[in-house]
């Protein structure tokens, strides 16, 4: 698939071939994806999350379907920092290179985000061009503070931030949670603290019933929601950073069509995640950057990234 000049985006001296990329847990590490998904053929991906140490996650069922998307609590289940530098950065440094490629970042208290960063940095040096920049998953819980997200706390998520920031001088993406009480002012901190970028949003706490078992339809209970229900709810977060800070966006949410996508592009986004859709089709991501350069021509677009911000709000 050749790339569509009219669709490539450069965020922060990164060029990325289109602004479609694979939302954080939905390409494991790259490989596992490479004879399912064309990866050359979206902008970037984001890995699954990368901890100090193993987790094993929650328990099965860790997925359920429901009219309006998914339901998820996978409990950033992943092998650690150390079998991600010995078994993962070495593929990733010497595939896809046209597609830009960033690491998820989790952490359980405020100084495990920054050790994670600064070992994946370590573990860089000989595969440089393993990973362009890092997103930190803000929505996790902080353990010495109860269990509220950093991302809540805006002294933590200072912290957390300007820690990540002294380990490296790639771009730093902000996960936030669309559950915060003013998302505006989280980016605000975040961008203060060194973040480069803003993703927004995580998915949305929610419950699905078994109703035969009258028991949660997931082995942890609660979950996740993603899918098309939360894409307003994506959109109004992205439009809502883009009027608080001047930082690149990733928007991410609900998208299954170029139109979800180019919804996120106006609101603000340079960037535009994507996770369920590509999990039911694999198809999906590739159809969506073809009907992008479609639309593009269709409206004689001749960049996509000058449709970044364009949102014309109704006067009142």
């Amino acid at each position: 698939m050749t790339p569509d000049p009219a669709l490539r985006i450069d965020v922060l001296k990164l060029q990325f071939n289109n602004p479609i990329v694979l939302a954080a847990g939905t390409a494991g590490y790259g490989e596992e994806l490479a004879g399912v998904v064309r990866l050359d053929a979206v902008g970037g991906f984001v890995t699954k999350a990368v901890s100090c140490d193993p987790r094993q996650g929650a328990p099965p069922p860790r997925v359920a379907e429901f009219d309006g998307g998914m339901i998820n609590a996978v409990g950033l289940a992943n092998p650690g920092l150390d079998a991600v530098c010995r078994d993962h950065l070495p593929w990733l440094a010497s595939h896809v290179p046209a597609t830009r490629k960033l690491a998820n970042v989790v952490g359980f208290t405020v100084g495990e985000y920054a050790t994670v960063v600064a070992g994946l940095e370590r573990a860089l040096g000989a595969n440089a061009a393993a990973l362009d920049a890092f997103e930190l998953n803000v929505s996790c819980p902080n353990t010495k503070a109860g269990g509220l997200e950093f991302g809540a706390d805006p002294a933590a998520l200072r912290a957390v931030v300007e820690g990540a920031r002294r380990e490296t001088l790639r771009p730093l993406f902000v996960k936030l949670s669309p559950t915060l009480p003013n998302i505006a002012d989280a980016a605000r901190i975040a961008a203060d603290a060194g973040a480069d970028a803003i993703s927004v949003v995580n998915t949305i706490p929610g419950l699905a019933v078994d109703v035969d078992r009258r028991r949660p339809a997931l082995g942890f209970g609660t979950g996740g929601v993603s899918g098309p229900a939360i894409l307003p709810v994506g959109v109004l977060a992205t439009w809502k950073v883009r009027q608080a800070v001047s930082l690149p966006i990733m928007g991410i949410g609900g998208v299954a069509t170029a139109s979800d996508a180019l919804q996120y592009v106006i609101a603000g986004a340079s960037l535009v995640g994507m996770g369920t859709a590509a999990m039911r089709d694999p198809r999906a991501p590739e159809r969506i950057v073809r009907d992008l350069s479609s639309w593009c021509k269709a409206h004689d677009v001749s960049r996509i990234m000058d449709l970044i911000g364009t949102l014309e709000w109704p006067r009142t």
